[in-house]
């Protein structure tokens, strides 16, 4: 996993509310055995019509908005079925944060395992980045979101940070015990298999 500090970007404001797993990535596109890949079925139902042509209404497809890296999206993003496979689909796609007021649990803790950082803010505070048209920076070390004069500071649980400032997805966090895990081995009383 790679380690996130820092990110610049334009905002993509998806102004919807209990943005379900199945609306993220469609069921049909699970069948992929990696975790890249999924991008392209990002939003799949908004972004496209039934003869798979792209619908102009729809944010993801207008073009001012194809390089950023920061979704500001309404309360409960992430709801439904724990399927990992939405957060894989964000993050190929491209998005590094995720804004909103509200997370679904599992969605939320998907997130930081997979390298993605989601924000948690006041109702009023999003809906005034979904407005923001110039670029802003995400500051994870700091804490810290800055656009246009303004300095929002918000909260995350300090292992969380570390996990994303040092790209330590759960195996890398594992390893870090590797030595206590080898101690406990050797003076285990249980008998090895082999």
């Amino acid at each position: 996993m790679k380690p996130f500090v820092k990110t610049v970007s334009i905002i993509t404001p998806l102004d919807k509310v209990n943005v379900d797993t199945d609306q993220i990535i469609p069921k049909q596109f699970l069948k992929l055995i990696q975790k890249s890949g999924f991008g392209k079925f990002l939003f799949f139902n908004w972004r496209y019509d039934e003869n798979e042509q792209l619908k102009p209404d729809f944010v993801l497809n207008d073009s001012k908005y194809s390089n950023s890296e920061i979704l500001v999206a309404g309360d409960n993003f992430g709801c439904g079925s724990s399927r990992e496979h939405a957060v894989w689909a964000l993050q190929d796609y491209g998005f590094k944060v995720i804004i909103a007021p509200s997370f679904a649990d599992i969605f939320f803790s998907n997130c930081f395992k997979n390298g993605i950082l989601p924000i948690s803010l006041e109702q009023s505070m999003v809906e005034k980045l979904q407005s923001v048209s110039t670029n802003v920076e995400v500051d994870l070390e700091n804490q810290t979101i800055k656009f246009n004069d303004e300095l929002v500071s918000f909260n995350i649980d300090p292992h969380k940070k570390k996990i994303l400032l040092e790209g330590l997805d759960d195996i890398a966090q594992t390893n870090h015990y590797e030595e206590k895990i080898s101690e406990f081995e050797k003076n285990s009383k249980i008998p090895s298999v082999l």
